[in-house]
């Protein structure tokens, strides 16, 4: 007999989040054993029941998908998540890779390409949007992204603006203090600065400053 695949749903969108776990009951092998809306309820029913498959809302009130994905990972390594995002892919993808998360679907997913990713996922194989992998170069990681400050970005330049150190922002965000170190110098690029003064004015007059 088949392994039973135990999956968990973490949306704070209702119709979304049980349109999800009806569409994976469809499914030879999952059993969905929850639908819950926070960061913290999922790290709780993953301590309970140790899911094999998360179905992962990057935007959760508590906490970012990121976060928890991170949190996931640490302490369950084995288990498969797949990252549900409104955002724009590509500019997440480097992350959410260095996690180890197994797959990464927008939300305006359709039902066969949600299938199809978690028949992949159980097959030891992943799925990647066509613009995204038309975008990647061998060994160099992927094509020059514009000037637009990621998600992950903005939050990194919001705790430099309000004093954090390099070490509190890697501890914050589950980085390493050299990944963080990198993805400042990148950020002051997209800025067109070279000092870490220079990048806090320009950010603080910026769109993206909270």
């Amino acid at each position: 007999m088949s392994e039973v695949i135990k999956a968990l749903v973490v949306d704070d969108h209702p119709l979304v989040a049980n349109a999800t776990k009806a569409l994976l009951e469809e499914l030879d092998r999952i059993e969905v054993i929850g639908v819950v809306r926070t960061a913290s309820q999922c790290m709780e029913q993953a301590k309970l029941h140790k899911p094999d498959l998360v179905f992962l809302d990057y935007h959760l009130p508590d906490q970012s998908g990121m976060e928890v994905a991170a949190w996931l990972k640490q302490h369950h390594p084995g288990t498969h998540i797949v990252i549900f995002t409104g955002v724009e892919l590509t500019g997440i993808l480097d992350r959410l890779i260095e996690i180890r998360v197994s797959g990464v679907l927008s939300k305006e997913s359709g039902e066969r390409t949600i299938k199809n990713m978690v028949n992949c996922i159980l097959d030891g194989h992943t799925m990647l949007p066509l613009s995204i992998y038309h975008r990647m170069q061998l060994n160099s990681g992927y094509a020059p992204e514009d000037e637009r400050l990621e998600e992950e970005e903005v939050l990194m330049m919001n705790m430099l603006v309000k004093g954090a150190t390099h070490e509190q922002i890697a501890s914050r965000i589950h980085m390493s203090k050299r990944t963080v170190d990198n993805y400042l110098r990148k950020i002051y690029a997209k800025l067109g600065v070279k000092s870490r003064v220079e990048a806090l004015e320009k950010f603080i007059t910026s769109k993206y400053y909270m």
